[in-house]
């Protein structure tokens, strides 16, 4: 089997994948692949291939973004499982990526889209789809960290939102991982795990589960940099045994959705210019002209009715809205939070005036001390 890395740094993630697959299939091959930017960490990785009898030539050097693929060009991959850099910018790539996306369109890596300059991590897992074996040779598979601005960042039509919906229209995404904060070494923000496939089982066409790991972990003895905490075998086979399941078991840890759960429409909502007296202005056709200082618009979801949401959301409030159709734009983003949230209900009045009282008092006394 072959595994890439196209963020490779010093090789460790194929060197891993590598064990794992031997110790659970002693006479499989695995043939590693990766390429890095980094001129040192690139030397470590070769070096390391090396030493483990594998293929030197298969690490390469250069901007995976950049003309530098074609290093690589023509190869395809069962398995693929990266750490791209969180929120770096990709503007020395800029040039390249979008000439590939403005010429090649979907024959290219970055058809769907290009994320803001600002990060890059959905521009290297549009690569990574690229480079996926086809379903008709077996399929590919991805495991990619990514921090959580590519799960919601950008408003509908944004390439953020376009790249989710080329991933979820296309029914790639399988199941997010959240991992614990504090887990990695270099930071300590929310991570994800994105595994992605264009061969889905029957029973998971359509679906993505989503796994809350963030409360699965056990605190390091002694802190490595950020990290402070860690998986045990346990741990890691509870998160797979969710996996497995596939099921809204234990809604605090696992949740399964349709793709379309993701996605919404945004509408644009107009109310009429009015003039000085409060009439309406018009066009030369008799129809009412838009106020754009009082232009909004509706996220509403995929499997509700926009005429029947509009009339039950907007007009009982601004009576003389409309919607401007033309203006529709279809987004996806995935509150990955939102939905693991507990609801915490709110104290009762009467506690929290008692301890308003309590508090008056005691600054009361406080004051008598002090003689004000």
């Amino acid at each position: 089997m072959k595994v890439c890395d196209p963020c490779a740094g010093t090789g460790g993630a194929i060197a891993v994948f590598s064990d794992m697959v031997q110790e659970l299939n002693p006479s499989a091959q695995v043939i590693g692949f990766g390429q890095e930017i980094n001129e040192q960490s690139y030397a470590i990785a070769k070096s390391d291939t090396i030493l483990k009898g594998g293929n030197a030539a298969n690490i390469v050097l250069g901007d995976t973004l950049g003309p530098e693929n074609e290093r690589l060009a023509g190869e395809t991959y069962g398995y693929q499982i990266s750490n791209p850099p969180y929120g770096v910018k990709w503007e020395k790539s800029r040039a390249s990526v979008k000439a590939e996306h403005d010429e090649r369109g979907f024959s290219g890596r970055f058809g769907a889209g290009l994320p803001r300059i600002s990060d890059g991590q959905l521009l290297f897992v549009q690569h990574m789809v690229s480079k996926m074996r086809s379903p008709e040779e077996g399929g590919g598979r991805i495991a990619v960290f990514l921090n959580g601005s590519p799960l919601f960042t950008g408003a509908a039509g944004s390439g953020e939102s376009e790249i989710r919906r080329f991933l979820l229209e296309r029914d790639m995404v399988e199941a997010i991982v959240a991992m614990p904060n504090d887990f990695f070494f270099n930071t300590g923000i929310a991570t994800y795990i994105w595994v992605i496939t264009n061969s889905k089982s029957e029973e998971r066409r359509s679906k993505v589960q989503l796994i809350n790991a963030n409360d699965i972990f056990s605190k390091m003895r002694k802190s490595l940099g950020s990290k402070r905490k860690q998986f045990t075998d346990e741990q890691i086979e509870q998160i797979v045994a969710l996996y497995e399941a596939f099921e809204d078991a234990d809604p605090k840890l696992s949740k399964v959705f349709e793709n379309d759960d993701f996605g919404y429409t945004t509408v644009t909502v107009e109310r009429p210019l009015l003039d000085e007296d409060g009439n309406k202005v018009t066009d030369r056709k008799g129809n009412p002209k838009p106020d754009s200082s009082l232009r909004d618009t509706e996220n509403i979801p995929l499997d509700d009715d926009i005429q029947a949401y509009f009339e039950r959301e907007v007009l009982p409030y601004a009576p003389n809205a409309w919607m401007d159709r033309k203006k529709d734009k279809i987004g996806y983003e995935i509150p990955f939070t939102r939905y693991f949230c507990e609801h915490t209900p709110l104290r009762p009045s009467s506690e929290i005036l008692s301890e308003i009282k309590e508090l008056e008092s005691s600054i009361a006394e406080l004051l008598q001390k002090v003689g004000l």
